[in-house]
């Protein structure tokens, strides 16, 4: 079943055209633990071109990178921050999250997601121009981490959230419980012993720091909109991938 939720979990992360069947959908959704297993092998494609460092210009391998996360993952995540950053700035005086959750299923982009998108891109690539200021190997390393991060927040929030309504978030959390988050905590401490590079504070920051940041999500998404959806999820994954970066470079700095 783990070889199945791995590859309905390669279908669902990623646009490798595999898993995209109903058999590989079930499993996939059944074992939040693959949100984890597949960030590895996606990491580790998304930071190869800082192999290239310093050979190479920095701001052409971040270009580089930024071509081959979008062409890995597609745009399914970021559209997922462009309608969180639409409802954020929805103006209510009361608690129903009704007409957040309107803005959330329009299709069209306002000036609050049009803001997420850009402040996010521009966050993820000053990341990693600081990354880029240690070495390549390091740099590389903590690209890698933040992907495995990145999915793991996910993971945290199918595991422990309630769904805002039905749809693809809900056939997500509703297979879950709490319970499911010992495998996905397992899968991640491998990273303490395969990037030695990074050391075990700025490792343990940048595993921790998208869990930290799903934890908040879920928290607004709560007080806001219900609930957990899938355009949650996605952002979640845009936002921490982000901030893991830059948290590991700050406690690489201070180590």
């Amino acid at each position: 079943m783990i070889l199945s939720a791995i590859r309905g979990g390669i279908g669902f992360l990623t646009r490798v055209p595999v898993g995209h069947d109903e058999e590989a959908w079930d499993a996939f959704r059944q074992t939040p633990v693959s949100f984890t297993l597949v960030g590895y092998p996606l990491g580790a494609v998304v930071a190869l071109p800082f192999t290239l460092l310093p050979v190479v210009p920095t701001p052409t391998v971040i270009g580089l990178y930024l071509l081959i996360l979008i062409s890995m993952t597609g745009i399914t995540h970021l559209d997922g921050i462009a309608d969180v950053g639409d409802a954020a700035v929805v103006h209510d005086d009361g608690d129903d999250p009704n007409r957040r959750r309107s803005v959330l299923h329009d299709s069209q982009v306002g000036v609050g997601g049009a803001l997420a998108v850009t402040v996010i891109t521009v966050l993820l690539t000053l990341g990693v121009l600081s990354a880029a200021n240690t070495t390549p190997q390091v740099t590389f390393m903590f690209v890698f981490t933040a992907e495995i991060g990145a999915k793991s927040a996910m993971a945290l929030l199918v595991c422990i959230g309630d769904a805002a309504h039905d749809g693809l978030g809900a056939a997500l959390i509703d297979e879950s419980t709490p319970l499911s988050l010992l495998p996905v905590a397992l899968s991640l401490t491998p990273l303490f012993f395969i990037v030695p590079q990074l050391g075990i504070g700025p490792t343990a920051a940048v595993v921790s720091t998208p869990l930290a940041v799903a934890w908040a999500m879920k928290r607004w998404a709560d007080n806001t909109l219900g609930g957990i959806s899938g355009d949650i999820l996605g952002s979640v994954n845009e936002i921490s991938r982000a901030v893991a970066i830059h948290a590991g470079v700050v406690v690489w700095t201070l180590w």
